[in-house]
Formats: C-alpha cells, sequence, structure tokens
C-alpha cells in the first residue's frame, strides 16, 4: 500500500466503524451552540466515559532542541525565523532519566519526549530506542514526537517501549499551507498511518489561535474526530505568541473560544483523552476550571513545554486542590507521597482511583467507603 494511498483511507468521507462521521458544517454548528448548553453538553458526555476528577499528567522533554529545517509559522525551533532556538544534540540517556526520574516522583504518569526534526534519522531512532528502553524500565507509559516518520522506525520505537507517537495535524486542512510551506498535511497523515499500523497508540491534536476562523477551527476537529480510530490522546494547544516568528502579532483569542473548542473535542471524541497544552501559563485558573468542567482531562505537567513556559507543578497542584481534582496514577501505580497526600486530602484513594469506584458517591460528611478509599469512612 502507498503512503498516498494510506492517506486517502484516513481522510475517506464514510462513516467509521467505531464513531460517527462528523462533517465540518456538523462541528461547526456544535461551535455555535449557546455556551452554556455546550459546556453542560460536553460535561455529561464526559461523565459517561471518565471520571471526571480525575486529571492525567503528563511531562514533557525536549530531548533534541533547534535547528528545524520546517518553516511552522508557530514554532522559535525553526531555522526559518529570526531568533530561533539554538540547535542542541540529542540528550543523553541519563540526562534524559534525570529528567524522568524527577518527573514521576512529582506524580506524572506519562513521559513525553520531543525532537526538532523533520524527522528522524536512522541513527537517531537507535539513540531513541535506548532512551525510551530506558525511561520505560522507570514504570512511566512513554510518548514520542519526533516528525515524520520513514519505513519501519515506527515498529522500532515500539519494539524499544514507547507507547504513544504524537503527530498533531496542526489545522484545518485548507488553512495548514499558510502556516507552514516545507511539508503538506498529507504528510502528517501518512505518518499516522506508519503508527497505527505499528501498533502504536496516537496523540494527535492542534493549535488554536492562529487568525484561524471558527469554521477553520471546526476542520482541524472534524479532522481529528474523523480519524480511525480516534486519537487515544487530543492535546488543545493554545498559540503561544512569539518573538521572531511569523505569528508573534496574531490576534489573541477570546478564552470563550477555548472553551468552546475544548468542549467540541469532548463531544466529538467522546473516549479520548483532551488535554490542555501549550497557552496555560497564561490561562486564567477560572478559565482552565471551565476547560475542565467542558471535557478536559489530562495536562502537560511542568515548568516547561519544550521551549515554552508552562505553570509551575505547585500551582498545578494548588488548582487542582481547589478544583477537588485528583491526578490519575499509571496501570498499577500507586500515586507518590507528593501527591497521594492529596488524594487522601479530597477523600480519594491513595491510588488516585475514585472514591465513587465501587458505585457509590462521595459523602463528605461522613466519608466515601468507596474500594481502595483511604479516607477512614
Amino acid at each position: 500500500m502507498t503512503d498516498t494511498m494510506t492517506a486517502v483511507q484516513l481522510r475517506r468521507p464514510t462513516p467509521h466503524t467505531t464513531a460517527a462521521y462528523w462533517t465540518v458544517c456538523a462541528v461547526e454548528a456544535l461551535f455555535e451552540t449557546p455556551f452554556m448548553d455546550l459546556v453542560y453538553r460536553a460535561a455529561t458526555v464526559h461523565r459517561q466515559h471518565f471520571d471526571a476528577q480525575r486529571i492525567q499528567l503528563s511531562t514533557l522533554l525536549s530531548v533534541k532542541t533547534g535547528g528545524c529545517p520546517e518553516d511552522c509559522a508557530y514554532c522559535p525551533q525553526s531555522i526559518h525565523h529570526p531568533n530561533a532556538v539554538p540547535a542542541q544534540k540529542l540528550m543523553d540517556v541519563e540526562s534524559v532519566l534525570e529528567k524522568a526520574r524527577i518527573a514521576k516522583a512529582r506524580g506524572a504518569s506519562r513521559f513525553c519526549m520531543g525532537g526538532a526534526w523533520r524527522g528522524p534519522k536512522p541513527r537517531d531512532i537507535e539513540k531513541l530506542q535506548a532512551i525510551i528502553r530506558a525511561v520505560k524500565a522507570l514504570g512511566l507509559e512513554t510518548c514520542g514526537t519526533f516528525g515524520l516518520l520513514e519505513e519501519g522506525m515506527a515498529e522500532d520505537l515500539k519494539e524499544a517501549g514507547l507507547d504513544y507517537y504524537n503527530h498533531n495535524l496542526d489545522t484545518d486542512p485548507g488553512y495548514y499551507g499558510e502556516l507552514i510551506h516545507t511539508r503538506r498535511f498529507d504528510d502528517r497523515l501518512n505518518t499516522l498511518g506508519k503508527v497505527r499500523q505499528a501498533g502504536l497508540k496516537v496523540c494527535c491534536g492542534g493549535i488554536i489561535g492562529m487568525d484561524e476562523t471558527r469554521k477553520q477551527r471546526a476542520g482541524l476537529i472534524a479532522s481529528l474526530a474523523n480519524l480511525e480510530p480516534q486519537p487515544e490522546s487530543v492535546p488543545i494547544n493554545q498559540l503561544v505568541r512569539l518573538e521572531g516568528t511569523p505569528l508573534a502579532d496574531a490576534h489573541e483569542l477570546d478564552w470563550t473560544e477555548f472553551v468552546r473548542t475544548i468542549a467540541v473535542a469532548r463531544i466529538t471524541m467522546p473516549r479520548s483523552y483532551v488535554r490542555l497544552s501549550a497557552g496555560r501559563q497564561d490561562m486564567p485558573e477560572s478559565t482552565q476550571a471551565l476547560c475542565f468542567m467542558a471535557g478536559a482531562n489530562s495536562i502537560f505537567y511542568g515548568d516547561k513545554l519544550l521551549t515554552t513556559e508552562n505553570p509551575s507543578e505547585d500551582a498545578d497542584q494548588r488548582l487542582m486542590l481547589k478544583l477537588d481534582l485528583l491526578p490519575e496514577a499509571g496501570p498499577g501505580e500507586r500515586l507518590p507521597p507528593s501527591v497521594a497526600g492529596h488524594a487522601a486530602g479530597a477523600g480519594r484513594g491513595a491510588d488516585g482511583s475514585g472514591a465513587d469506584d465501587g458505585g457509590g458517591a462521595v459523602d463528605r460528611a461522613g466519608g466515601c467507603g468507596g474500594r481502595g478509599c483511604t479516607c477512614g469512612g
């Protein structure tokens, strides 16, 4: 099967076997739903598939920074932009492991690694395999975002223990060429096809606030929702306007439009984790709270996202405590002491399980009685 055929299959305008097919017009109609009704509908869908009080925590590390030959208008790592981030070599295994150990101790269940390449070379894959094996041995889920993959590379990464591969669609197919000229939208789809064929889980989302129209935001969400199967993880980024990039002067996106995008993503992709990604540094707590209400259930946890700032772990823990939200432990994991106390203080199990895990609701006055709960109720 050729790469072109793979791309066509991923974009085919026919109903999925596992999810409804979403037209751009149907997604745009969701965006136009009255705000409160939209958030309520998304919150209802979210609770049908997830424990709404659990948040999956991922930590992202740039293992190879700067010097990227792509010309993405939003990215400071591109060699095409003034003040580009200087190129650095791929980090060694022990340096990555040091960061991964810290991430796990602070409560992250997934460790994501990014490399600023158009795509890795075979020699890079060998080094990445060693890094992935070492991180996986810590008991963390692993995710990688290394650009376009050649034949066999996805299989090599999976053999090393990679769980997820991140490859964002970025924006609406019709708007893509306005922002990126060194690759095509179909190139992204081709790599996603290789990732799926290798048996890897898919992390795939996009960026909003790049002066796109609402219809183009709907086009992005429709493209994501119509992937077959839908991505297991959907990161929604708000553009971080950085000096020296072509989008440094982009118009600021209204906060309600960001919340609407989260809600529409939740409704159209009900079983996917919807992650609040870049852009949270300057996002008010109240807006983040509405995003969690509207179905976001994952965040990047740590003070750096590749090369942009992110809220500190302490700030995120304080916000989660205010909102009675709990970290989601990894498979078979118990939360580390630093966050287990948070869970116990909220009347939840030290393994991050919900107090209603056994079918009961939380009783704030008299305890919960849920399986695995350590609150003593």
